[in-house]
């Protein structure tokens, strides 16, 4: 277990208000174990130091809580969890779109969807049954995120959602990349955090690409549209590079297949002629928006490209990114870990996975100790203290 030094050393001047326990619903046990021994490994070593008194609440083998969601054969299901939770400081894992999870209905194989995750997400928090100091939720991927206005007559799933869970006693809502991060209104009096891994992207691509100069000249960062110009902005700002954007001129005289046919992608931003692209966005679902983002760039004589994500769904699977990999459109695709990661896709040789269960062990080990969150909100400082280890020479 890699455990940095500026992990380790993280200072809390007191021991947390309550015991910690972590539950990894089955749609995250994988990460959820690796989150697991990365506090374990460090509340060990802050106990060794002499940093933390020794406190068998504190320092453990695990805090892992055993829970299971086991289902009848009508396809209904319940909840339950194997070990006292009482007074304990809860945080549920829970990855609404690992469709890799199957369950007999009757006699059909069913795929979980995102509403069977949220289902279950719902029954261990009433398994619990408000005999936990405070319940947080760490749900990566927000459930039903994409819709958080409504046109018309629609419903606001999301927004429903995050009342239910308060409802339910859920104190904490931590997520990464919301789609907009003003469905948190929906909430106003309850936690709800928006994280980005905007430190990882960058890292990474420093870890595996050669011969970058990140200044304006030769790179930018680039959005597929006006919904992600916020990511886009952070990055070029911190990196101290320029930024572009896409908007898609439709045509609203005509209606095809309920949608304004897109006349156009127009481009705002300086030259990217020659220049290395980092495209930014929240999610991949179909991979065409990038795609063909990659390949406009590509046709203003874009140099290397770069696509990142922080939730690479991939619907439609990898042949789309194989073509245009072969065709030279982009050079790496970079998501996270923090939703299902086909097999298929780990396989591939442009493709570079994010890990973010450190990242993870480091929220739920701070917020056990009731410390703040700001240095993970904005990780600026961390950015530029890697660029300035990929500029000197040194192995990132």
């Amino acid at each position: 277990m890699n455990t940095t030094a500026t992990v380790i050393k993280k200072e809390f001047t007191t021991l947390p208000e309550a015991r910690l326990g972590i539950i990894p619903l089955q749609s995250m046990a994988l990460i959820g174990s690796k989150v697991d021994q990365y506090v374990v490994d460090w509340r060990r070593e802050r106990v060794e130091s002499g940093e933390m008194p020794p406190d068998n609440d504190y320092s453990r083998d695990t805090f892992i809580i055993e829970s299971t969601t086991p289902r009848f054969g009508s396809g209904e299901a319940k909840g339950t969890i194997r070990q006292s939770i009482r007074g304990e400081d809860v945080y549920i894992l829970v990855d609404v779109c690992n469709y890799s999870i199957h369950y007999k209905l009757n006699s059909y194989e069913n795929v979980m969807s995102p509403d069977d995750h949220f289902q279950d997400l719902k029954r261990i928090i009433a398994a619990i049954g408000g005999k936990a100091h405070r319940i947080n939720v760490i749900m990566p991927y927000l459930y039903e995120g994409r819709r958080i206005t409504r046109d018309s007559r629609e419903s606001l799933d999301c927004a429903n959602a995050l009342q239910e869970l308060v409802d339910l006693g859920v104190e904490n809502i931590i997520t990464f990349d919301a789609h907009d991060p003003r469905v948190q209104n929906a909430i106003p009096l309850s936690g709800f955090e928006s994280m980005s891994p905007s430190y990882q992207f960058i890292k990474n691509i420093l870890r595996y690409e050669k011969g970058l100069k990140l200044d304006n000249d030769h790179m930018m960062c680039v959005t597929p549209d006006v919904g992600g110009m916020a990511r886009a902005i952070y990055v070029a700002n911190v990196l101290g590079i320029n930024m572009g954007m896409f908007y898609k001129r439709r045509d609203y005289t005509t209606l095809i297949d309920g949608d304004n046919p897109v006349v156009a992608h127009e481009f705002l931003g300086s030259e990217v002629e020659g220049k290395d692209i980092i495209i930014i966005d929240d999610m991949i679902s179909s991979g065409e928006k990038v795609i063909e983002t990659a390949k406009l760039l590509k046709s203003k004589k874009a140099n290397r490209i770069f696509i990142c994500a922080t939730f690479g769904i991939l619907t439609g699977g990898v042949s789309k990114f194989d073509a245009a990999y072969e065709e030279g459109i982009f050079n790496r695709l970079i998501t996270t870990n923090l939703v299902y990661q086909p097999g298929e896709l780990l396989s591939r040789p442009y493709y570079t996975s994010c890990d973010m269960s450190k990242y993870l062990a480091l929220i739920i080990d701070t917020l056990n100790h009731n410390g703040s969150l700001s240095s993970l909100l904005d990780p600026v400082d961390r950015i530029h203290k890697v660029v300035a280890k990929y500029e000197a020479g040194e192995p990132i």
